[in-house]
């Protein structure tokens, strides 16, 4: 993966994080309320495809994305090297399974 210095020290400063507070603060600073709601429909549908219960019109319909941005959502979860949204959705679920 090609990374330029400043996106290594955006990376860092995520990494940094401790909290869901934190996280929360740092966001709003940086991105707009419309690249933060970007981010949180992306999650969002990133959660449903992984749930696989529905199709991408009813993810559609349920998040107002379009098929497009399903789609890619879609490719990056399942196809891409990154595997972000699994590692993050993964982690999750084994916090889930410990906490019941």
């Amino acid at each position: 993966m090609n990374i330029t210095e400043e996106e290594r020290a955006l990376f860092k400063a995520f990494a940094s994080l401790r909290d869901e507070s934190e996280s929360a603060k740092f966001l709003k600073d940086l991105a707009t309320p419309a690249e933060i709601e970007a981010f949180a429909e992306r999650w969002r549908i990133a959660r449903m495809l992984d749930e696989g219960e529905c199709s991408y019109r009813d993810i559609s319909a349920a998040t107002g994305a379009s098929t497009t941005t399903i789609g890619r959502v879609a490719r990056f979860l399942r196809e891409e090297p990154y595997q972000g949204y699994q590692l993050i959705l993964n982690r999750l679920k084994k916090t889930r399974s410990t906490h019941r």
